[in-house]
């Protein structure tokens, strides 16, 4: 395989270009190449564009996220022919080191997250993965496109590094910080655990709104209440009451089990520390580039714990398997479509999500 394809290109801060570029070549015995059917933006690739991801150099094609068709194959790719179609996972994982072996995939140690940041990603018609065998999975023919997409990233990062850390209970109260697409998605996978309340915390009334249709138990808005840890008290109540045998308890006694973190704005960290209950868990997954003052002052009297992490990709069968059984259906976050020749109109649209309304962006090739 030979010639051009298109493809977006980082060409420094605030530049990028949808243009010709070479087809990408089997590089080693351990890689594939895969045909894009369709692709997504993420907010990272926002700030890779703005130039806030120095070691992303210009020349670079963006994106991490990706469904297609196998299209070549090295001698070594054993669990794939070409044909197959794939769900591009945003870790490369090479199976066999020791952060792979304990499911720290994302600090593969010739891996991790490198796709549209270290190497050239998949907003592009083209794209070659390194050890294919363990950073592709199968999926049926068949499957919408639409559901398979949010697993390159968005439902595993809001599953591994929110739900699963939070560690979150059948009864628990949870708030979810952020109605954003990592939010929203931590609201469908939550479910599974059964808890007794999940709270959505967001500025936004449209995106608390698409939240309730979610499944979210309350809403609440910041900037419609006087206080934002009243409002969560009021909500818990009857979970705390009962715990309490009736007792009032002392204001540091309420809040929620769980804080999911799902923004990156010290605001929204202060929050999850505000509202946390004795005995809750932080976990944070917003990607954070300003420093957030954590009050252990306040925090080291009420057993907390507080986990961060980037996405290992550990949890994309099994959440696959969920979508195919119909438990999860993650086309709900797709808001809008574009054809891959777009593309430059799509970041446009998803730049500007507060004042249209986008949480995913579906980018389909122009030939599938």
């Amino acid at each position: 395989m030979s010639g051009l394809m298109k493809a977006l290109v980082y060409g420094g801060p605030g530049i990028r270009s949808w243009k010709s570029v070479p087809i990408p070549k089997l590089l080693r015995p351990t890689d594939a190449i895969v045909k894009l059917t369709s692709t997504t933006i993420c907010g990272t690739d926002l700030h890779i564009s703005a130039g806030d991801v120095p070691a992303c150099k210009p020349g670079t094609i963006l994106g991490h996220e990706g469904i297609g068709i196998i299209d070549s194959i090295g001698s070594d790719v054993k669990n794939f022919q070409k044909g197959d179609k794939v769900i591009i996972s945003c870790i490369t994982n090479c199976n066999s080191c020791f952060y792979c072996k304990n499911n720290l995939q994302s600090h593969c140690l010739d891996g991790g997250w490198i796709l549209g940041y270290k190497i050239d990603g998949t907003q592009a018609e083209y794209v070659r993965i390194p050890h294919a065998n363990s950073s592709l999975y199968k999926v049926p023919k068949s499957a919408s496109d639409e559901s398979l997409l949010m697993l390159s990233d968005i439902l595993p990062t809001s599953y591994e590094i929110g739900v699963l850390s939070g560690k979150i209970k059948q009864g628990d109260s949870v708030a979810i910080v952020g109605a954003g697409p990592v939010g929203l998605s931590c609201l469908l996978t939550v479910s599974n655990f059964k808890p007794s309340k999940v709270i959505m915390i967001d500025l936004d009334d449209n995106r608390l709104a698409a939240s309730r249709r979610f499944g979210a138990t309350h809403a609440v808005n910041p900037k419609r209440v006087s206080s934002v840890k009243d409002e969560i008290e009021k909500i818990t109540s009857d979970i705390t009451a009962k715990r309490t045998n009736g007792v009032i308890p002392q204001d540091d006694l309420s809040g929620v089990d769980v804080a999911i973190e799902c923004v990156g704005v010290p605001a929204a960290f202060d929050t999850c520390q505000e509202i946390i209950a004795p005995g809750g868990r932080i976990a944070n997954v917003g990607v954070h580039g300003k420093k957030v003052d954590l009050r252990l002052q306040d925090l080291w009297i009420k057993n907390i714990g507080i986990t961060t992490g980037l996405v290992s990709a550990f949890s994309t069968e099994e959440l696959l398997s969920r979508i195919l059984k119909g438990e999860i259906d993650s086309s709900k976050l797709v808001t809008h479509r574009f054809k891959m020749s777009e593309m430059e109109k799509a970041y446009e649209v998803f730049s500007n999500a507060s004042s249209n309304g986008a949480i995913k962006t579906f980018i389909k090739a122009d030939d599938a």
